[in-house]
């Protein structure tokens, strides 16, 4: 969509040269405009943030562009910091306070990131192999659906088979499941205990939880 840029740029030159420069800075404003809603309207975020950019090269001032930067950088910064790319949430946020300094939008978003940066730091401190912990709890929950899953296929076997094997199955399969959901409470229980001091407290009963190293990986 933007390999046209360069050939665009000759034509608004030759213009210039003609002095039809303002209508075809127009056109070509409208036209990176164009080409900026079609990426939104696909959700292809990143030519989005470059048409309008390239439109703003053109006219500055140009309220439908900045307005669709604005929010596609904003779209952007959430995606990164999603995904704990905070830097790069940082630097989508400079890009639209340029075009829309003081918006609350910006400010609220660069706060989350900033307070989250503190946190992140906080966490790898206390327990350092907390990223393959939590995927290791996610994994077990992702687990927890299926076996939920499997209770509600024999309740409704039941509806049509009447056999009451079919509801023993599902209660048997549900005394499994709390017992699973059980040993994963604890364990999340310890995780957070772990990210937060980076020390398991000892349990009301007076035993202690297990070490970090029982957190990897859930049996």
């Amino acid at each position: 969509m933007l390999r046209f840029a360069r050939p665009l740029l000759a034509v608004f030159a030759l213009f210039v040269s003609s002095g039809c420069a303002s209508s075809v800075a127009h056109w070509i404003v409208q036209t990176r405009d164009h080409q900026g809603d079609l990426a939104l309207q696909h959700f292809n975020y990143p030519d989005a943030s470059i048409a309008y950019q390239l439109a703003l090269k053109i006219d500055a001032k140009n309220e439908h562009a900045r307005a669709g930067l604005v929010s596609v950088q904003l779209r952007l910064a959430s995606t990164n910091f999603a995904n704990s790319h905070f830097e790069d949430a940082i630097d989508e946020l400079a890009i639209a306070a340029k075009y829309s300094a003081g918006d609350d939008r910006i400010a609220a978003l660069r706060s989350q990131i900033e307070q989250a940066e503190i946190k992140r730091d906080i966490v790898v401190s206390n327990f350092p192999s907390y990223k393959e912990t939590g995927t290791s709890l996610r994994r077990a929950y992702d687990q927890v659906k299926i076996q939920s899953g499997a209770i509600s296929n024999a309740l409704k076997r039941f509806n049509y088979t009447y056999d009451t094997m079919d509801l023993a199955k599902a209660i048997q399969q549900s005394y499994e499941l709390n017992a699973e959901i059980t040993r994963y409470t604890n364990r999340l229980i310890l995780y957070r205990q772990l990210t937060e001091s980076g020390v398991p407290e000892t349990a009301n009963k007076g035993v202690n939880l297990a070490p970090p190293a029982s957190l990897l990986p859930l049996p």
